[in-house]
């Protein structure tokens, strides 16, 4: 008898279902929730103003947005050189004027505005002095799917960055 009601409760369960929302947009997720997690920089390109293309250093990093609305951003170029003492603590003048050139780091909150596409990020800490307080750094999602992002920085004077994100699984 036990067997039979749960089969029978089951069998309840099963006619009720269809009766719940079942729309695809109920199930699709928002931006913001496609967004949270860490993604690996993998490419950029970047044009003018007036059409020309600007060439882009070669270039690894990270972006990670957290569910609680927090970011951080590492970036560094592959193509730095090394300092010839091998101590990072005793860099000679020019050694420590290329790397200062060659990495940025940025950490700080985020919002999502799902009508435009657009990351709105507060950055708080950088080494760009010029980014604290940023007001209002912006990235337009171009696209996303469960491993790829691509957005477009339009904050850069002159120039409109496209960079490509593979998410980290």
């Amino acid at each position: 008898m036990n067997r039979r009601c749960a089969l029978g409760l089951c069998a309840i369960a099963l006619v009720t279902i269809p009766a719940l929302p079942s729309s695809s947009v109920a199930q699709e997720k928002s931006l913001r929730d496609q967004l949270v997690g860490t993604w690996v920089y993998m490419s950029s390109t970047a044009r003018r103003d007036n059409g020309s293309t600007v060439q882009r250093p070669s270039f690894k990093g990270t972006a990670t947005y957290a569910a609680d609305g927090r970011f951080q951003l590492i970036a560094a170029r592959t193509d730095a050189p090394e300092y010839k003492s091998g101590d990072p603590a005793r860099p000679s003048s020019d050694e420590a004027l290329a790397a200062s050139g060659s990495f940025t780091t940025y950490t700080g909150t985020y919002t999502v505005d799902e009508n435009t596409k657009t990351i709105h990020a507060n950055i708080e800490t950088s080494t760009f002095p010029n980014f604290v307080p940023a007001p209002d750094l912006r990235r337009i999602i171009k696209s996303i799917t469960a491993d790829e992002m691509s957005l477009t920085n339009l904050d850069t004077p002159g120039l409109t960055i496209d960079t490509v994100w593979k998410r980290v699984k």
